[in-house]
């Protein structure tokens, strides 16, 4: 049996081509692309406004079952789809996230595909890149750093320091810093208050990067950040204090969307990273508009499962900036529907055609689900070696129960020679023009509503739960004017119900609300349930543990 390479392998021995070569293929002019050394670039912003005129192309959401420790594969396939769609004839984009480096070092090892589908350079994409993640920790710390500022200096504004609503952020996972207290050291240093940080991926200022259309929105949407409240509740806005401007100016470059390309040298926009599960889970606005302005394709992910990611998509990303999706393809695996099924992840190398039934009722909750949005569904089986045929037949056959199809790929041992039939069913179903895409819910609907309606149609909880002071936090802010906001739920990513462990497709159960969050710059309440955290802590063996530089100098360990 041929040694099998692991991803660092495969991507180190990638014959890329040089950048500007691959923005050529899209007709980018050299002096529109800033490149950052020979494999990656930014985009310029007056290129892609020159573009507005242009048709748009179709866009195909790649999104799937509920993770599992089997491991699925999502965005492995959006870049198997995304090189398959070339191979076939089509000029199509990839448009995915980019990494974090909290699940980098705790328990991912690196975010940019796998096998024979992934993006280059999978170590640049995976450590720093090209600076977006630093641009958007120093954005957010810059308004932190001037609230405090601003308070020590006389607090004009009148904020009330008990309702700070702007916290600190880094990326990297560090339980410790979830809540703390701060400043401390005497009248030199400031008030001492509560505080605490988050991750960087679940700052409101991510979220605005990957929702503004250009520079100009940008900054306004900074400015309606709400940073904290005075004591007659009343809000103050970043703004307030002239952040928006300085906080603009150091996400400038970070606003432009990040050229790479796959291991077939076909192009790639890999640019912002939202989590899914704390935030919406999309890549940026700006560079979906932008590749469905340069290919007839574009591939693009949502994090998670499609109950958090997909349903986020359609209702925030989708919604706000005027997308109208074509085909959304569910990832699933026979491992993970044995895993669903009951079997231990220990013994999923052993046939269990039983169990892969049993649990494909997680992969039709979702199927149903997206159907609901009025866009085309068709199955991706990302297909591991110890997968049977009888397993890969019983998934193809309850599928076709759901009046969809499911299709085996290979692309991860083949490429895009692979994916070849999902490519043309895509084809096929896109060009049909089928799809009759509408939110799930109107914008004029009330906030709790709304959260209702994604947890009963989406999760089919029974019902939703909240405290009185959610519940009028809820229409204070309807007062306020923000009822028109789509809402975002923080929810496990594990689960239908906000329990990790209940696998499957579970009904009637009880969606808790334990906190709402107003973020007015992004444009839509946080909603946070059970336990999620916005802070994620490392695991007991993290990837960390795993990841150093070998003899040669070359990075090893980013699987």
């Amino acid at each position: 049996m041929a040694e099998v390479k692991s991803d660092i392998e495969i991507a180190r021995a990638a014959n890329k081509r040089p950048i500007l070569e691959i923005g050529a293929k899209l007709g980018i002019p050299p002096e529109d692309l800033l490149p950052y050394g020979h494999d990656k670039a930014k985009i310029g912003a007056d290129f892609i406004s020159r573009q507005k005129e242009r048709r748009d192309g179709r866009l195909i959401l790649v999104t799937a079952i509920n993770p599992t420790p089997a491991g699925e594969g999502k965005t492995t396939t959006t870049v198997g789809l995304g090189d398959g769609l070339n191979r076939i004839g089509k000029k199509a984009i990839v448009c995915i996230r980019e990494a974090s480096l909290g699940p980098c070092f705790g328990v991912k090892g690196g975010a940019a595909g796998g096998g024979y589908a992934q993006v280059v350079p999978m170590e640049d994409i995976n450590l720093h890149f090209t600076g977006d993640f630093h641009a958007i920790t120093s954005a957010h710390n810059l308004l932190s750093a001037l609230i405090d500022n601003h308070i020590y200096w006389g607090n004009e504004q009148n904020i009330d320091i008990r309702r700070i609503a702007w916290r600190r952020v880094m990326d990297m996972n560090d339980r410790a810093l979830r809540h703390i207290v701060g400043p401390l050291g005497g009248v030199a240093n400031g008030y001492p208050r509560e505080t605490g940080f988050d991750i960087t991926v679940a700052s409101e200022v991510m979220a605005i990067l990957c929702l503004a259309t250009d520079l100009k929105d940008l900054e306004a949407r900074l400015g309606n950040i709400i940073i904290a409240y005075r004591r007659d509740k009343t809000p103050v806005f970043a703004r307030d204090i002239k952040a928006d401007g300085a906080m603009t100016v150091l996400l400038k470059d970070a606003m432009q969307p990040n050229l790479v390309q796959t291991l077939e040298n076909n192009p790639a926009f890999v640019h912002g990273g939202p989590f899914a599960n704390i935030a919406h889970g999309c890549n940026s606005v700006v560079a979906t508009t932008t590749a469905l302005k340069l290919a007839d394709y574009v591939v693009t992910e949502a994090g998670f499962g499609a109950d958090l990611g997909a349903e986020k998509f359609f209702d925030i990303k989708c919604r706000k900036a005027g997308l109208k999706p074509d085909v959304a393809v569910v990832v699933a695996t026979a491992r993970a529907m044995k895993m669903n099924g009951g079997v231990k992840k220990e013994d999923l190398g052993q046939e269990n055609v039983d169990a892969v039934r049993k649990g494909c009722a997680n992969l039709g909750r979702h199927v149903q689900n997206v159907k609901k949005f009025g866009v085309p569904v068709v199955v991706a089986i990302n297909h591991f070696t110890l997968d049977t045929e009888a397993e890969i037949e019983a998934i193809k056959n309850f599928v076709a129960t759901l009046g969809a199809e499911a299709i085996l790929c290979r692309h991860w041992a083949e490429g895009s020679a692979g994916i070849e039939d999902l490519a043309r069913k895509v084809v096929q179903l896109a060009e049909n023009g089928r799809s009759q895409f509408s939110p799930l819910y109107p914008d004029d609907m009330s906030l709790f509503h709304k959260i209702e309606t994604i947890a009963k149609d989406i999760y089919h909880a029974g019902e939703v739960i909240a405290d009185k002071s959610v519940r009028d936090q809820l229409h204070a802010w309807e007062a306020q004017g923000y009822r028109h906001l789509p809402i975002c739920m923080a929810k496990t990513q594990y689960s239908f119900s906000t329990d990790p462990n209940l696998r499957g497709a579970p009904t009637g159960h009880t969606v808790p609300i334990r906190e709402v969050r107003l973020s007015a710059g992004a444009g839509f309440i946080v909603v946070i349930t059970g336990e999620i955290m916005t802070m994620p802590g490392l695991p007991r063996a993290p990837s960390s543990e795993k990841i150093f530089l070998n003899e040669a100098g070359y990075i090893e360990g980013l699987f």
